[in-house]
């Protein structure tokens, strides 16, 4: 057990020492998510209508924000190492697909923890929010709770892709289906019925539903069954990627 401790953080220390060597990889992480929420603001400051409460939409599409390009990233990134043959000299050395899944998963998340808290204060601030601490704190688990899936579902699609190009595919098939079906658009409830058995298979469906439920004054109580699919959803997607990791493209 300590020796496949020992091996994780070995990944996760060898990927940070990477990522702080790719000044252009972390602005991109940094930097697109907030331009990217800055339009958001733009496009709803744009309304003019008294009816519409941008309050209730703000969250769901910032944390659809960080699903978009979290997923795309660390999918590209894998695919790079595999590339390149990283993945395959890892495993000849010793490490298992459980020790590099983890491993770069930890390393990755430490983007997603900055990331996460980045979007959620700019929103904030743009929109003139006023929300308690404690709903602030709870929003900022299930954005980064998201991220962290999304880095996880990214790392699974990886594995059928030889190189960078063939990522592409999968970004209209897992994203589209998730911004129709996760009820930011509109309520899962009006979807016909198989429309909301899909929606059970995106993660940004449980953030959604999470993060509305916390908008009007809810708590995480009040959404204990989402909170706790969210996590299940990730340990689920990390299986399926440990068993379709490749040694190469």
């Amino acid at each position: 057990m300590f020796a496949s401790l020992r091996r994780t953080l070995s990944v996760t220390q060898r990927v940070l020492s990477q990522l702080r060597h790719d000044r252009r990889f972390i602005a991109f992480t940094l930097i697109v998510p907030l331009a990217v929420a800055y339009v958001l603001f733009i496009f709803f400051d744009a309304f003019e209508n008294p009816m519409f409460d941008p309050t209730q939409f703000v969250f769901p599409f910032g944390a659809f924000i960080i699903h978009f390009i979290t997923f795309i990233l660390t999918a590209i990134v894998l695919v790079r190492e595999r590339v390149m043959e990283t993945l395959t000299r890892s495993l000849v050395n010793g490490y298992s697909q459980t020790d590099l899944i983890l491993g770069y998963l930890l390393a990755y998340s430490t983007l997603a923890t900055v990331q996460s808290l980045l979007v959620l204060t700019e929103l904030t601030y743009l929109f003139e929010l006023d929300f308690s601490l404690e709903t602030l704190a709870s929003i900022y688990l299930v954005m980064w709770l998201l991220a962290v899936i999304s880095m996880a579902l990214g790392i699974f699609m990886s594995n059928f892709a030889r190189n960078e190009g063939q990522v592409l595919p999968f970004i209209p098939l897992i994203l589209l289906p998730s911004i129709f079906l996760s009820g930011i658009v509109l309520s899962v409830d009006q979807l016909p019925d198989w429309a909301q058995t899909l929606s059970r298979f995106t993660p940004l469906f449980y953030a959604t539903e999470i993060l509305h439920t916390l908008v009007d004054n809810g708590t995480l109580a009040d959404e204990s069954a989402a909170l706790i699919n969210l996590p299940i959803y990730g340990l689920v997607v990390l299986v399926l990627a440990r068993f379709t990791l490749r040694e190469s493209a």
